[in-house]
């Protein structure tokens, strides 16, 4: 494959994607179809696949800058870019160009595409750009979105080279597929901010104090790896019931992780779990773990939650990195807590402390993601109950249970057994985020004890006699838990480190107060001068010397906040201002 770009591109690509130059080096070996280069009518060249022209035979550059422009005007300041079909790389380079600080996710079916670009034309700088990433599968689009999360809160946007995406439709409107449920996850995280963002921070302002006071889930990252202990996860789904007969042979045999909602079905066993997860600020999944017997269970937590929820006596708490700008800010100055992935749902959370944990063996029950037999949860738990404490003549339970059924636009799916389970779009969300996950860290294997719910890829269903195969460890387990948490009053409640911390609070909260005032009062007195300035414009009486000195205070104020450090707490419940 030589030609007097090729070897140029390949040096650049070895540096910053050694394994596909390698895949691409090797494409001597493979058949390179029906593909060929022309040259178009300006100078340019175009590639040819069985008579098809993949780029105009005209002026390829020309065509993909008009695809471009036709981009312009659409919402969003970081949204990723998803090229689909990279061709000779026309629109992609252009996109570089036009937007240099945005990330362009290229996806390519065709190996022998990207060949005969690196044969045709200097990609060098492309290459080299930073935000570049290469997808040769559909499978790895959403992985690839996820390393652009915390860059941009927008969807990606989606540009195509339709002549190289209809040989392929089926593989690309896969690709596309994915794409769509990632930006309906993204916008259900919107929503979730829109309606829940006032009491994050209502809980959080409230919470300051236990960033400093309770440690981190960093201090139990890894402690029972290369131990080869099993991690058995409780979910809140229906098919946790079927688990309760073994539940007492399955807590000898490993580290117990309770979502909050599955608390109280392990209480009323008399097992106490290791670990309880709890991230969502509302009152009524505080409800999930009052009055229930706590005193032997450590509880994970994000430091948004129901504040009441960090005063339950538990065994032991641990905070996680906070999801939102004001923990962050005050975690990040004080003590780092140590991240836990966030999908939406409370399970997400767990499973991701299940791994963190050094779990490479992970049993779950009640991820069913469904509704087998038409059930929403286990039986007991406190959504069931209340429905039926709420329930009256001409509201019954059997109400409640309609609605949670019916409005989250249900429909059939494949179960893990194989046959058909009801499921809805928000439940397959969460599906597609443990699917993702679960390709990221394939050293864990996760097992599910029942074949009833949702079939999510990378979950397997062995059987119960395989849990119930494994040697008793109980004991060893407790060693190693209390083993950390001598470790963890040592080193982290010692006189000197909470003086240590004390200092860095109070520092960290007088910066958050200082800068958000500071924001305040430009903000404050940029709207007056605005104000003003259009009141005069309305009047005819805006002279172009105090238009000037208007537009210039709203640029030194535009900077002064862009620059401030607190910028992003300023801006948490202003993130959708179309209403405006």
């Amino acid at each position: 494959m030589a030609s007097q770009f090729f070897s140029q591109n390949m040096e650049t690509l070895k540096k910053v994607f050694p394994r596909l130059a390698g895949e691409i080096e090797n494409l001597d070996e493979l058949p390179m179809g029906d593909l060929k280069i022309e040259t178009a009518s300006s100078g340019s060249p175009t590639l040819v696949s069985g008579g098809v022209y993949i780029h105009s035979k005209r002026d390829p550059e020309k065509e993909a800058q008009r695809l471009v422009d036709s981009l312009s005007g659409f919402p969003g300041e970081s949204s990723a870019f998803i090229v689909l079909g990279f061709g000779l790389g026309y629109a992609a380079c252009i996109l570089a160009e036009k937007f240099p600080q945005r990330p362009i996710i290229i996806v390519e079916k065709r190996l022998d595409v990207l060949g005969k670009a690196l044969q045709a034309r200097d990609l060098g700088a492309f290459l080299s750009r930073q935000g570049l990433v290469f997808v040769l599968g559909g499978e790895g689009v959403t992985a690839a979105l996820s390393l652009f999360r915390g860059s941009s809160g927008e969807n990606p946007v989606i540009i195509e080279n339709r002549a190289l995406t209809g040989m392929d439709e089926e593989w690309y409107a896969d690709v596309a597929g994915r794409v769509r449920s990632w930006n309906s996850r993204s916008n259900v995280n919107l929503a979730t901010l829109k309606r829940f963002g006032r009491r994050w921070v209502q809980n959080l302002s409230r919470n300051f104090s236990a960033i400093r006071d309770i440690p981190g889930i960093s201090r139990l990252e890894g402690i029972i790896k290369d131990r080869d202990i099993p991690v058995f996860l409780a979910a809140g789904g229906p098919t946790l019931d079927a688990s309760g007969p073994i539940l007492r042979e399955i807590a000898e045999r490993c580290v117990i992780v309770a979502v909050d909602t599955s608390l109280r079905f392990l209480s009323s066993r008399n097992i106490d779990s290791d670990f309880v997860v709890s991230v969502d600020p509302q009152y009524w999944n505080f409800r999930h773990l009052d009055r229930q017997s706590i005193s032997k269970i450590r509880l994970i937590a994000e430091c948004a939650v129901y504040p009441p929820c960090l005063r339950l006596p538990f065994g032991g708490k641990f905070l996680s990195g906070s999801f939102f700008p004001l923990g962050r800010f005050i975690e990040d100055r004080v003590d780092p807590k140590g991240v836990l992935g966030a999908g939406g749902s409370v399970a997400t959370s767990a499973w991701d402390f299940a791994r963190l944990l050094g779990g490479r063996k992970l049993w779950i029950a009640g991820l069913d993601l469904s509704f087998p037999e038409l059930k929403t949860h286990f039986r007991g738990a406190i959504f069931e109950e209340k429905s039926h404490t709420d329930s009256r003549r001409f509201a019954p339970a059997e109400t409640w249970n309609f609605h949670a059924l019916r409005d989250g636009q249900p429909f059939l799916a494949k179960s893990t057994g194989g046959g058909m389970v009801l499921t809805d779009k928000r439940l397959s969300l969460y599906a597609s985020w443990f699917e993702n996950s679960f390709a990221r860290f394939p050293e864990v294997e996760n097992c599910s004890l029942s074949a009833e719910g949702l079939a999510i890829e990378g979950l397997k269903c062995p059987g119960t006699d395989e849990m119930l195969a494994l040697n008793p460890r109980r004991e060893e387990i407790n060693s190693l838990l209390a083993e950390a948490d001598r470790a963890i009053e040592k080193d982290f409640y010692s006189r000197e480190a909470g003086l240590i911390r004390a200092e860095k609070y109070e520092s960290a909260r007088k910066a958050l107060l200082l800068g958000l005032e500071e924001i305040k009062k430009k903000a404050e007195n940029s709207s007056f001068r605005a104000e003003a300035a259009i009141r005069r414009h309305r009047q005819g009486r805006l002279e172009k010397k105090e238009q000037e000195e208007t537009l210039k205070i709203l640029d030194a104020a535009n900077s002064f906040i862009s620059e401030s450090a607190v910028k992003e707490i300023a801006g948490f419940l202003l993130s959708d201002t179309s209403g405006w």
